[in-house]
């Protein structure tokens, strides 16, 4: 078989619909909204993930290659959100997924996104990926804990050092550093490109300047209709990622994904997830000028 095109390594979850623990859930998890992001954009996905056999994943795209690696139980999450932002609880995990998992002939996509959830992806994946690749991370998961009862917490990822020096690209929250801007220096002494999303305040780009300057760029965001927030950060992820790949234009790749992670929150689940088209025609309607760089 061939290489793949756009990979996505992480778990899918089962996400709570109510706090009672058999409750109907919805399909989520950084890989499958990625997946369904990358074919609305008629992209190829390739999913590793693990899971439960019980599992429905049935909301993953046809178009999609699914390895569901086998587990005892399905990461599983409930979400509750609030004015003061978001209160998640873990409820159950997956096993992990460590480079043996990975089959040769899927290291060498042209672009890949580590979407781990629950510390889940091992430090040995990062770096198994062909020079070629694109590699991209939503460091989330490598950046929390949680207590006793589940509730899930922010927590410095110290150990990074051996994976971010694998990474071309870093997309994370304000909500994942506790909008503690102190806590990206890592990244920017490792990482050429991190991107630092803001909900409703749109996204701003760090690159790497000369002299090892960080010149930072503001991108505006599309105003949205909030219905469901949950998964924005992943299509915005996986978006700015594929049109990355395709440009070679970190500022146009920001605005992209801002548009395309706007239009999906105005539905719940994956359903307003945009296809290329609909992204497009906004942005040639409300054109972005040549944006100013703060070093």
């Amino acid at each position: 078989m061939s290489h793949p095109d756009i990979l996505l390594i992480g778990h899918v979850t089962r996400d709570l619909l109510s706090a009672d623990l058999q409750s109907d859930y919805r399909l989520g998890g950084t890989v499958s909204f990625g997946a369904v992001t990358a074919a609305r954009l008629g992209r190829a996905p390739t999913v590793v993930t693990r899971a439960a056999a019980s599992t429905d994943l049935s909301a993953l795209p046809a178009e999609a290659e699914v390895m569901a690696l086998p587990s005892p139980a399905t990461t599983t999450f409930a979400n509750v959100y609030t004015e003061r932002g978001r209160v998640q609880r873990c409820h159950a995990q997956a096993l992990p997924i460590r480079s043996g998992d990975v089959e040769g002939r899927l290291r060498r996509p042209r672009a890949v996104l580590l979407g781990p959830l629950v510390n889940e992806i091992g430090p040995d994946v990062a770096g198994i990926f062909d020079d070629a690749t694109l590699v991209v991370a939503t460091p989330q998961g490598w950046m929390r804990r949680w207590d006793d009862a589940g509730r899930v917490y922010s927590e410095r990822w110290d150990d990074a050092g051996g994976i971010l020096a694998c990474l071309n690209v870093v997309v994370l929250s304000e909500e994942d550093i506790e909008h503690d801007l102190s806590r990206l220096e890592p990244f920017f002494e490792r990482v050429p490109l991190v991107v630092v999303t803001a909900s409703r305040e749109g996204s701003t780009l760090y690159q790497r300047g000369g002299r090892g300057a960080i010149v930072k760029t503001r991108i505006p965001p599309r105003p949205a209709e909030e219905v469901d927030p949950t998964g924005a950060g992943d299509v915005f992820a996986t978006a700015f990622m594929i049109r990355l790949e395709e440009t070679g234009n970190p500022v146009e790749s920001a605005r992209f994904a801002n548009v395309a992670a706007s239009f999906g929150v105005e539905h719940a689940g994956m359903g307003g997830i945009p296809g290329r088209e609909t992204i497009l025609a906004y942005m040639r309607e409300h054109p972005f000028g040549a944006a100013t760089g703060e070093p």
